[in-house]
């Protein structure tokens, strides 16, 4: 665990409201990234984070932490965005893959970006939901295979084939359209 974390989870656990705002901050364009892939509606994001935010802050003063402080958040959406994707019924379109937007001034490649964007969302919807998180932890939410394992109590092999099969099958749909 970061020696950061590790601080900032002692100074939460003390009562330091600007503890737990620093870790939203550091940790929230990661978390939305794997909201937003793993959600059939991307607008949704937003309350599966500030969900997963309350519950957390409601741990104060006896969150015990023992892995990474950022897999453990991440592993607490992904487990959100499952719960209402199973209420709100089939799957529709998928959420935003991209993790940030880029700020360009050319139309040309705002426009490429959106249309790349789209193209790797509509192929993720296509992986199980299994290979889709394992996919959205490990590149969008950058945890480490042995930390997405932990956090769900599930072998490492079990994860490394789930991201293994999952790449294989989004590079088979892309077919050179996008580069993975």
């Amino acid at each position: 665990m970061r020696i950061e974390d590790r601080l900032l989870v002692r100074r939460f656990n003390a009562g330091d409201a600007q503890a737990l705002r620093r870790i939203y901050e550091k940790y929230r364009p990661d978390l939305l990234s794997v909201a937003r892939a793993l959600l059939k509606d991307p607008s949704a994001a937003e309350d599966v984070l500030h969900d997963v935010v309350v519950s957390f802050a409601s741990q104060a003063g006896r969150f015990a932490l023992k892995g990474s402080l950022k897999g453990y958040l991440a592993i607490c959406v992904a487990n959100r965005a499952r719960n209402v994707n199973r209420r709100s019924g089939p799957r529709g379109p998928a959420g935003e893959v991209q993790r940030h937007r880029p700020q360009r001034g050319n139309a040309c490649q705002a426009a490429s970006d959106a249309e790349r964007c789209q193209i790797v969302t509509s192929a993720m919807e296509q992986l199980s939901d299994a290979q889709r998180e394992v996919v959205a932890l490990h590149v969008l939410g950058a945890m480490r295979f042995r930390e997405i394992a932990q956090q769900k109590g599930e072998s490492i092999n079990t994860i490394q084939s789930r991201y293994r099969y999952g790449l294989k099958k989004l590079r088979s749909l892309l077919n050179g359209q996008v580069d993975l």
